[in-house]
């Protein structure tokens, strides 16, 4: 059996330098790509090619062939924006806002992405996959981290700058960063100069 790849998407710093982001879902990694309000500077998905290369990015392996439409896209769009709002509520122990699980819930109701196998024995996706089969299964996949047994670890990263969504699946619990290399070891650095300048 091939070895999986490790999870977790590329992202860039303001700098301009590469880090690795494990969200820890790929609902979660759907977040990466823009958001309502301040964060449509960022967004990403204009078009289809561009949800299409963020699901060959994503942890869902192999990547699915798929036939998205413009509609799809802004579909996607909606989903990605109210699991945000979702997801950061039930971060800060707030409740879910209404109109927004509709969204998730309708969205996970339609057909998901088929999986197969090969007459190899390899995993594939059966047929050519719609943008509405990944929507559903993105939002399956929240449903699935909103309601088990990591959902009271979902969280913001604890840099002030930083509003990346993960949830935390490591044993101790005690994961307070989107990455160590990014603001995690940011922190450091800062706490190293407060040091520095507190002895001198």
């Amino acid at each position: 059996m091939d070895s999986l790849p490790t999870p977790g998407l590329t992202l860039h710093s303001r700098s301009g330098a590469a880090y690795r982001f494990d969200p820890g879902a790929l609902c979660l990694e759907l977040l990466t790509t823009g958001g309502p309000g301040p964060y449509r500077h960022y967004e990403v998905l204009h078009g289809p090619a561009d949800l299409a290369a963020w699901a060959d990015r994503s942890r869902l392996t192999p990547t699915p062939v798929l036939s998205i439409s413009d509609a799809e896209v802004a579909d996607v769009r909606m989903l990605r924006d109210a699991l945000l709002r979702v997801v950061v509520a039930r971060a800060a122990g707030e409740p879910h806002p209404p109109r927004d699980l509709r969204t998730i819930n309708e969205a996970a109701a339609r057909p998901a992405l088929a999986p197969a196998i090969t007459p190899d024995g390899q995993r594939q996706w059966a047929g050519t996959a719609t943008g509405a089969q990944l929507a559903a299964t993105v939002a399956r996949d929240a449903v699935e981290l909103l309601t088990g047994p990591f959902a009271h670890r979902i969280r913001t990263c604890a840099a002030d700058d930083c509003h990346l969504v993960y949830v935390d699946t490591s044993r101790p619990g005690r994961r307070r960063w989107c990455s160590m290399e990014h603001c995690g070891n940011r922190h450091k650095v800062r706490a190293l100069r407060a040091r520095h300048i507190e002895e001198g």
